[in-house]
């Protein structure tokens, strides 16, 4: 009987006006007006939306490779990609001998796993923020190679990406040399001195 009554009364106070703020929004306007926008919901850093390609802006070309081992470790196999040859590797501005001709992924498939980025080696996908991307038609999901560089240049601009290959790692304390170490032990650092 009591634990009814605390269920009324919850039910009581959480639908009167102004004794409790609202936990969740309306999605993808706030109101009873459809024309009434707010502002789209923030997302955290860590948030991970849909895939996108990156975009290195000192060769000036994208990071991937056209490997294609993000396709072959797909659990739902939402991507497909073509290579070609690079033409900035021959006329030696770039590292990379081949480059991504086509790319494509199917995000009504994609289930935001992340795995694509786990396994990437060259640091070309990463999951995004974007995850309002709806459209009425069956493949309007689909992107290709253009929209995914577009998405990755945002998702880089906004959030200060840097590739980890890249990233400055902290100054490692120099090590004392052999005979400080052996001397701080107490021991001898050349073996005829401890004979």
């Amino acid at each position: 009987m009591i634990y009814s009554i605390k269920g009324l009364w919850l039910t009581l106070v959480s639908t009167m006006n102004g004794l409790r703020s609202p936990v969740t929004r309306q999605y993808p306007e706030q109101g009873l007006l459809w024309n009434h926008t707010e502002a789209p919901t923030p997302v955290q850093d860590r948030f991970m939306g849909f895939p996108a390609l990156t975009w290195d802006g000192d060769v000036v070309e994208p990071y991937c490779t056209g490997c294609m081992i993000c396709i072959r470790n797909c659990p739902t196999q939402c991507m497909s990609a073509n290579m070609k040859d690079n033409p900035l590797q021959q006329e030696g501005k770039s590292s990379r001998r081949k480059i991504i001709d086509t790319f494509e992924i199917n995000l009504n498939r994609c289930i935001l796993c992340g795995i694509c980025v786990d396994v990437c080696n060259f640091d070309a996908i990463v999951m995004s923020h974007e995850h309002e991307m709806s459209t009425f038609q069956r493949n309007g999901d689909r992107v290709n190679l253009p929209i995914l560089l577009e998405i990755g240049s945002k998702y880089q601009r906004e959030t200060g990406w840097t590739p980890p290959s890249k990233r400055t790692k902290p100054e490692v304390e120099a090590k004392p040399s052999g005979e400080a170490a052996a001397a701080s032990s107490g021991e001898s650092a050349t073996p005829e001195a401890s004979s």
